[in-house]
């Protein structure tokens, strides 16, 4: 019987995925001490998800620096008691046959803000430093809409952050992780620097592409210099901002080539955050489009992500060349064992269904 196209390994430098079935980065905000550290909640929230038979399992988004959260609630890798704590995670990923990854971040001018849950400090865009905020940095002093004011980062900061997702990465890889993604989607720190709609600078990291793109390459470079060859790293873009004065797909594909040169291996390609106000057509795979023009026009592998809901849906999307694996957030939550039901329904050979779950494991269909 042939395999369908969902259920095809796939190996990156050395690192094989069971399938194209990943869990992408989703915020938790739920580090109620504030100080980085993944808690309980991570290693049962994570852990469910590699037992369900995702191939990859990427841990939220974790900054590389304090003042890179997006709330005081975010998890952090920028001391040795996160990396610590990260451990355990990692390696019960690791043991339900998952890929552990880890998506480094720094959130930018969009930091400092209340988390959409958890925090009996409640409320809506910036916190201040009374409720455990701090002051943002940003490309530009360029606002985002309905957040405090921002600071324009000199090139020393800049030079000091490069420096900080190298060192952010080495923790990564000695917590286990095999997979570490830089997040420059989302109207985050660098996907600020590459849109025109947040970057207003006149120096080297500003103006056209390849200066916008400049932190990136730089950040790849780096993380790859720090970690050696063996460490798969993916980068997350938002390949367009939905207006047309914005960073766009077409952008997203040569920034991407020039990543993989740099030592990127796969890009996770979703859209928007950075402009608000913005006419998103939502429909079912509505990013797709997106991930196949990056992963045809830049030459690298992409994933696919955003609505993204049924095995066949899924399945069609790897079969067909519009991405090599698929990125499956809010579906995951709804149904952990996304990939175990998958392979049921595509009628997918695999041998990593949980031993202590095979007395419910439904018979295939006739």
């Amino acid at each position: 019987m042939t395999q369908p196209a969902l259920f095809e390994p796939l190996t990156v430098r050395g690192t094989t995925f069971r399938n194209r079935i990943w869990v992408p980065a989703m915020c938790q905000y739920s580090v109620t001490e504030r100080d980085g550290i993944p808690t309980d909640w991570h290693l049962v929230h994570l852990g469910s998800l590699a037992r369900g038979g995702a191939a990859l399992v990427i841990a939220e988004a974790t900054a590389v620096v304090p003042e890179g959260r997006i709330s005081p609630h975010d998890t952090g890798i920028w001391n040795d008691a996160q990396r610590d704590a990260w451990q355990r995670i990692a390696s019960f990923i690791r043991s339900q046959g998952a890929v552990p990854g880890i998506q480094l971040a720094h959130a930018g001018r969009k930091g400092s803000i209340y988390p959409d849950w958890g925090d009996p400090m409640s409320g809506k865009g910036t916190a201040p430093v009374s409720a455990g905020g701090w002051p943002t940095v940003a490309p530009s002093p360029l606002a985002f809409d309905g957040y405090d004011d921002t600071t324009e980062l000199t090139v020393e900061q800049i030079d000091a952050l490069v420096d900080a997702w190298a060192a952010a990465a080495v923790r990564a890889v000695a917590a286990g992780f095999e997979v570490l993604e830089i997040h420059a989607a989302h109207g985050y720190l660098l996907h600020e620097f590459l849109s025109p709609t947040s970057n207003a600078r006149s120096d080297e990291y500003g103006g056209a592409l390849e200066n916008r793109a400049r932190v990136v390459l730089r950040i790849v470079s780096a993380v790859r210099a720090a970690v050696g060859e063996e460490t798969v790293v993916f980068v997350r873009f938002s390949a367009t901002d939905w207006v047309p004065d914005g960073f766009n797909e077409e952008e997203c594909s040569i920034v991407a080539d020039w990543c993989q040169r740099a030592g990127a291996d796969v890009f996770d390609i979703s859209s928007g955050g950075n402009v608000v106000g913005v006419k998103i057509p939502l429909s079912p795979g509505y990013q797709v489009p997106l991930a196949q023009y990056v992963r045809s026009h830049g030459h690298v592998l992409a994933s696919a992500v955003g609505l993204i809901t049924t095995p066949e849906q899924a399945n069609a999307i790897v079969a067909e060349g519009k991405a090599d694996a698929v990125m499956l957030g809010r579906e995951h939550l709804r149904d952990p064992h996304f990939a175990l039901h998958a392979a049921m329904a595509l009628g997918a050979e695999i041998d990593y269904w949980p031993s202590q779950y095979l007395r419910a494991r439904p018979k295939p269909r006739p």
